[in-house]
């Protein structure tokens, strides 16, 4: 199978089953470019996993994405509109939420407080508070059993989890989410999979980032393959793991996709 920068899906020209294209983004830190002109579509109401090698560029992608990097040229595009100019709080508006990797909370406070931050922008607290009972509570129960107890005291699983249920607070059409299984045990990994295969169940399209790609791939729709700031392959979930070649790429080892054999 040949290397491709065609994307996930049909072209944006095609209709209405993308829900997010970057085009020939250009971005870095500093004078430091990590993506080179990366193309690649992200297909809606699908799970999607994007894996590589460290150094890839594919927390970049997710920040550019979130306008959290600097796009230097090309586009974003969410549902068909071009977002790059957008803050993080419009983005959040637009129906697009962004888990980062590691931990993101408060531990401190407790986990309603968490919570209740992550509804700050609905600019209603009665509103937030009820979102909190049907949303959070309900996806993760055990948020609620704990409602009352400092964030910091719960397991790692239970952390990502109110990362989670904090921004399905503000009903999100697009989850972005960076290595949600870093630190986890392997059944903590089970469930916050399962979870995220829900939201997609939901309508939700996932786009998230993970290490542990072949438990990744085996639970998504779609894969994307980064290498060197480039997609160098965004097919099924399936082709991707029957790629000859990407075992090589799960070891961490850079393989030219482009020659691989049909």
């Amino acid at each position: 199978m040949a290397a491709t920068e065609t994307g996930v899906g049909p072209d944006p020209a095609s209709g209405s089953r993308e829900i997010l294209r970057l085009d020939r983004v250009v971005a870095g830190y500093g004078s430091t470019t990590i993506l080179h002109e990366t193309t690649v579509g992200v297909e809606r109401g699908k799970l999607t996993t994007i894996i590589g090698p460290n150094g890839a560029g594919k927390s970049t992608a997710l920040k550019a994405i979130f306008g959290m990097v600097k796009v230097r040229s090309g586009r974003i595009l969410f549902e068909g509109d071009d977002v790059l100019d957008l803050r993080q709080t419009e983005l959040l508006d637009r129906g697009m939420a962004f888990v980062p990797q590691g931990r993101n909370i408060f531990p401190a406070m407790t986990v309603r407080n968490n919570l209740e931050l992550g509804g700050v922008s609905l600019g209603d607290l009665e509103l937030c508070r009820s979102r909190i009972e049907s949303i959070s509570f309900s996806l993760f129960p055990v948020l609620k059993e704990k409602a009352n107890d400092q964030a910091g005291t719960l397991s790692g699983g239970e952390q990502k989890m109110l990362e989670v249920g904090r921004a399905m607070l503000l009903e999100p059409r697009l989850l972005l989410i960076d290595e949600p299984s870093i630190g986890l045990s392997p059944i903590l990994v089970k469930q916050v999979f399962g979870l995220l295969q829900s939201l997609r169940d939901t309508g939700v399209t996932v786009l998230m980032i993970e290490q542990n790609a072949k438990k990744a791939l085996e639970i998504s729709d779609n894969g994307i393959v980064m290498q060197q700031g480039r997609v160098a392959l965004a097919e099924t979930a399936q082709d991707v793991l029957d790629h000859p070649k990407i075992g090589h790429l799960f070891l961490g080892g850079a393989v030219d996709l482009d020659s691989a054999d049909e």
